[in-house]
């Protein structure tokens, strides 16, 4: 079957696209990834704790994959396994912080069902290269076969494609992760590089708009975007600053509190305004 012919029936039935490798077609399952490739942008929900009632709302909510918070939760991965298990149908594609890039903890996020590992902290080049090794099958890699539910949740053919559909996300936080940003955004098997603007802000201590700041954040974006790597930040430079592409969203708690208000309001346009104020000019004021 023609590649063409073969996309088209993967897209038809659900199955997701595919690529080609070494003269073979490979199926991507990562929506993320197919998003990114194809120039659009990409926005994740943050997660933090182990209720799937909780997990399964931000994840069907329309967000693109889900950013679930291991280095600062008390979060298991045995919470987590039952989390994405819970909600395997939904669109958002579950991503992992870990807490540090070690064996243990990425070889536990990739077999429990992530398809991206988001590594904190990189200000050395031996984090990330080790993130990129246990993420990745060989030839790639050095992720060993094991047990876990990827094989449930991705198919059979998880391990012929897997390392098509992983994704490894460098976080830059520290002016020491900036001096060494060439080498992260063109180590092959980085596909995003995301810049914590708050942690860049407390480590150095500037804010946005100080020029200083400014700088390391340009440095990262243009080096990364030279690379061709996509280039991640928080959500609210989503249409304030060019060249991004993957985002972290809000928190559970942080939703529910804007869905709690916006519920409100709906229901009673006064309910936050003082009295005699009108909720829409020209309209009868609240009353007294």
């Amino acid at each position: 079957m023609k590649a063409a012919t073969l996309f088209a029936v993967t897209i038809a039935l659900g199955l997701g696209a595919t690529t080609p490798l070494h003269g073979q077609d490979v199926r991507i399952f990562n929506t993320v990834k197919e998003k990114l490739d194809r120039g659009g942008q990409v926005v994740g929900g943050t997660i933090d704790t182990a209720d799937p009632d909780i997990y399964c709302a931000v994840a069907n909510a329309g967000f693109d994959f889900m950013w679930i918070e291991m280095q600062h939760s008390p979060l298991t991965y045995s919470e987590v396994a039952d989390m994405i298990w819970a909600c395997r149908d939904a669109p958002a594609i579950p991503f992992i912080r870990i807490p540090t890039a070690t064996e243990g903890d990425i070889q536990k996020a990739v077999d429990i069902g992530a398809l991206g590992i988001i590594v904190p902290m990189v200000d050395a080049i031996e984090e990330i290269q080790d993130a990129v090794t246990y993420a990745h099958y060989p030839p790639m890699g050095k992720r060993s076969q094991g047990g876990g539910q990827y094989g449930a949740l991705w198919g059979r053919d998880y391990r012929a494609a897997a390392n098509e559909n992983v994704m490894v996300v460098a976080m830059i936080e520290q002016p020491s992760g900036v001096d060494i940003i060439d080498q992260v955004a063109n180590l092959e098997g980085v596909d995003v590089v995301f810049v914590a603007s708050s942690d860049l802000g407390s480590f150095t201590g500037r804010r946005q708009g100080d020029p200083q700041y400014e700088a390391l954040v340009t440095r990262v974006k243009d080096t990364t975007l030279a690379a061709g790597r996509a280039v991640g930040g928080p959500l609210g430079w989503m249409t304030s600053r060019e060249g991004y592409s993957f985002f972290q969203g809000p928190s559970a708690q942080a939703l529910i509190r804007t869905g709690g208000r916006v519920t409100l309001e709906e229901a009673d346009p006064c309910r936050y305004l003082p009295a005699g104020t009108a909720p829409v000019p020209g309209e009868d004021p609240c009353e007294q």
